[in-house]
């Protein structure tokens, strides 16, 4: 496990990113059923996973915030990553916006709302904004639900890759 810890929940622990921990992103987003709600709907390459990671040390350098690994903190198990990263979209107000992904055989365990309602927690503590957002796929109806259980409202739709996506927002 990384030395660097970001963020405790009960059963998780996130930290920053290995330089070496491109394998895993692109584990992660390996298969038709974990890429078919994200921009691009493909699996991803060793290289997208190196350039994804390239980003996410530069926005923690930047912001202060990031995407981060997700383990698991009985056994230290790849969970996932979650995190913030600045959303650059339609109405690019230079919004934070709220992300994460589980792994597939993960599902069900509700790390996803555990992950995202800690985050948002830590998120308003550090004082890194007032607001932040997130979207999802018209379709992920799961993802959804895990964003209206840790409080966050409804908004207007964004469009994103010509698909209306519904999306929400949480303020302090």
């Amino acid at each position: 496990m990384s030395a660097d810890v970001i963020l405790e929940t009960p059963r998780l622990v996130l930290t920053m990113w290995d330089r070496g921990d491109a394998e895993l992103l692109r584990q992660l987003h390996s298969t038709d059923e974990m890429t078919r709600y994200l921009s691009g709907h493909a699996s991803w390459t060793l290289e997208k996973a190196e350039g994804r990671l390239k980003a996410w040390f530069d926005e923690q350098a930047r912001y202060g915030v990031t995407r981060y690994k997700v383990l698991r903190r009985d056994d230290g198990r790849f969970v996932g990553r979650a995190g913030f990263s600045r959303f650059s979209g339609e109405r690019d107000r230079g919004e934070f916006e709220l992300g994460y992904a589980i792994r597939q055989e993960m599902w069900g365990s509700g790390y996803a709302t555990e992950v995202a309602g800690k985050m948002a927690d830590w998120f308003f503590r550090r004082g890194i904004a007032r607001q932040f957002i997130a979207f999802t796929h018209p379709e992920n109806t799961a993802s959804q639900r895990v964003l209206r259980k840790i409080g966050m409202q409804d908004r207007p739709p964004i469009t994103i890759d010509g698909i209306s996506c519904p999306s929400f927002r949480m303020s302090l």
